[in-house]
């Protein structure tokens, strides 16, 4: 396999991207959604109501067609406890549907002007200038529903805005304690990204396990770059609020991966393509609308410095530790190419550590 199966400079934001295994990465814009009272009422929240006002409104507003599905909100609990101009609830809006950002009126074909690049840039600009005039719309709108008066509260994720998270790595770099990461001429880069709340079977190896497989998950993201370390576990926390008035997650179905690439470019670009999309499966009706965004804390670094702290050359002590860290992960990655005393390790029962191959 050629170290870059996936060229972001060329794929379109509004077009689906095929992966390894019969996953496909599937643009989509995502908007956080809050809500709070405006007036004096206590009555409940009509979640059905609401949902129906908000649909009706982007199809008058935006001629945005809207399910149910892709309209979530989740109660805030204990609402006595909190002050009154706290949410009383929170939710997402996904809009799937970009085709129409594909070609604007009047749209002229790059290909005769600058390239396949300059038409990506420009659908970019597109698409993040209409999703921002939709938060416009929507951010401080004023509900009656059932003569109850609320305010909505709309915003773009953080892990959805891939300039906003350049920006953050860059300040963080500059002027934080970012001694993590690529160095270039003294210059601090980030080289891992972090995706949570996929689900767990998608990673496994059919007939085999429901667990993910070191081996499939590099298999897949190994089509952004080179990857250096893989770390695969499991993720039972992933958009979750102590006061939403939600199921609690049930353990084991979704995994958080990080993925650290041996090139910047490939982070970066690995990051970008995964950055407003949605992972779905063949063969099934799920859309896994996963969170995506940088390691911030070293996580590869740290582990390594601990386990030099622990023990460097006693390979019984180090695999009594992969071993108790296993329930708490599925899996885990200590591969580097460049440190010879991962070969060490081989021979050991390490359950699914993948050392590299």
């Amino acid at each position: 396999m050629a170290d870059r199966a996936i060229d972001a400079q060329r794929l379109l934001p509004t077009e689906p991207q095929p992966l390894h295994g019969g996953l496909s990465l599937h643009p989509r814009i995502k908007l956080l959604l809050t809500v709070r009272r405006s007036d004096a009422s206590i009555k409940p929240l009509d979640e059905w109501q609401l949902k129906r006002s908000l649909i009706d409104f982007l199809k008058s507003h935006s001629s945005l067609t809207i399910t149910e599905s892709d309209l979530e909100f989740q109660r805030v609990k204990d609402l006595k406890k909190h002050k009154r101009e706290d949410p009383i609830a929170r939710g997402a809006l996904l809009i799937r549907d970009l085709g129409f950002l594909s070609k604007p009126s009047g749209f002229r074909s790059f290909e005769s002007v600058g390239g396949k690049e300059d038409e990506v840039k420009a659908a970019e600009k597109r698409l993040v200038e209409w999703r921002q005039a939709v938060v416009d719309k929507m951010d401080g709108m004023e509900l009656n529903i059932v003569g109850v008066k609320f305010r909505l509260a709309a915003a773009v994720p953080a892990a959805d805005d891939f300039e906003g998270m350049r920006k953050e790595w860059e300040e963080h770099y500059a002027f934080g304690s970012g001694g993590r990461g690529f160095s270039r001429g003294g210059r601090r880069q980030p080289d891992t990204i972090v995706l949570r709340g996929v689900p767990s079977r998608w990673f496994a190896e059919p007939r085999v396990s429901s667990k993910p497989s070191m081996l499939v998950t590099h298999e897949i993201f190994s089509a952004f770059g080179k990857i250096r370390n893989l770390d695969v576990g499991e993720d039972n926390a992933i958009g979750n609020h102590a006061d939403d008035d939600s199921a609690d997650i049930v353990p084991g179905l979704q995994c958080k991966i990080l993925v650290r690439f041996e090139k910047y470019r490939d982070f970066c670009d690995a990051l970008k393509v995964l950055c407003g999309r949605s992972l779905q499966k063949e063969g099934s009706r799920l859309k896994a609308d996963y969170e995506v965004t940088w390691d911030k804390d070293g996580f590869f670094q740290n582990s390594r410095t601990q386990a030099e702290e622990r023990s460097t050359w006693a390979p019984t002590l180090t695999a009594e530790r992969y071993r108790s860290e296993a329930p708490r992960r599925q899996s885990h990655s200590r591969f580097s190419p460049d440190n010879p005393r991962s070969k060490r390790f081989k021979g050991l029962d390490l359950g699914l550590k993948w050392m590299g191959h």
